[in-house]
């Protein structure tokens, strides 16, 4: 049965998040005078991703709101005990500086544009709806998804396969029809095929090795370097028979 639709993640896949984020969060410690803290502006900005990774880790498991794990990485980067209302304010000048710098990877739109006439689209989200709306809207691509869905909004957030099945349903596809695009080999990589749906995992940066533990055993997500090599893939999955170049 032929691949129907596609399902994207949005940061790292979509949209150059990585860049944003360290060009944004630049621009907002220049502005904030926080600079002086520390040896380097590569220095705060590996700080800042560290208490990221820590605090989006806890919202994917449940143990804080999606509000929540941004006001905790507030206060942790600046050791304070800020209010609520304190932490929301710095977080939206860090916002305004960061959403200055949006862009799309350059092999977004020639892939939408291949793939239009022949796939459905949708997206899937360990973020929100707020931030993904305006985000997809921004940078010109929002109608280009028949659906959008969020893992604050749906209770539920990848790897877990209840996230990957919202999104089939919200297609009214069964999993084995739809493809799931992703930038992370665990939480999108191994999630979609662990959940049944025919996983594409996007590693423009050649992070992960084969012999890194981290990256997926037995080749089970397709592997690719750019979103170029997504539509000779969806017409030529190994699943079906057909062969594969794709590890």
């Amino acid at each position: 049965m032929p691949i129907k639709a596609v399902v994207w993640d949005v940061d790292d896949t979509l949209f150059d998040y990585t860049s944003a984020d360290r060009a944004g969060m630049r621009l907002h410690l220049a502005a904030e005078g926080l600079l002086d803290a520390y040896d380097s502006v590569e220095q705060a900005i590996v700080r800042w991703r560290e208490i990221t990774d820590v605090q989006w880790a806890r919202f994917s498991a449940g143990e804080v709101s999606f509000e929540g794990q941004r006001r905790d990485r507030v206060r942790v980067f600046l050791g304070e005990e800020l209010s609520d209302a304190e932490a929301d304010a710095w977080f939206q000048r860090y916002i305004a500086h960061y959403e200055t710098v949006w862009s799309l990877f350059p092999d977004v739109l020639p892939v939408l544009d291949a793939l239009a006439a022949s796939h459905r689209h949708a997206v899937l989200s360990n973020s929100s709806i707020h931030v993904q709306d305006r985000k997809l809207r921004a940078l010109g691509v929002y109608d280009r998804f028949e659906a959008i869905l969020c893992a604050a909004e749906l209770g539920v957030s990848k790897p877990e396969a209840g996230a990957f099945h919202a999104a089939c349903a919200a297609l009214e596809l069964a999993p084995h029809q739809v493809a799931y695009v992703g930038d992370h080999p665990e939480i999108d990589g191994r999630g979609a095929a662990d959940a049944g749906l025919v996983s594409v995992w996007i590693d423009r940066d050649g992070v992960y090795t084969s012999d890194d533990p981290s990256a997926p055993a037995n080749g089970r997500p397709h592997r690719i370097a750019s979103l170029a090599e997504l539509p000779a893939l969806l017409g030529a999955d190994t699943r079906f028979g057909a062969p594969s170049t794709f590890g």
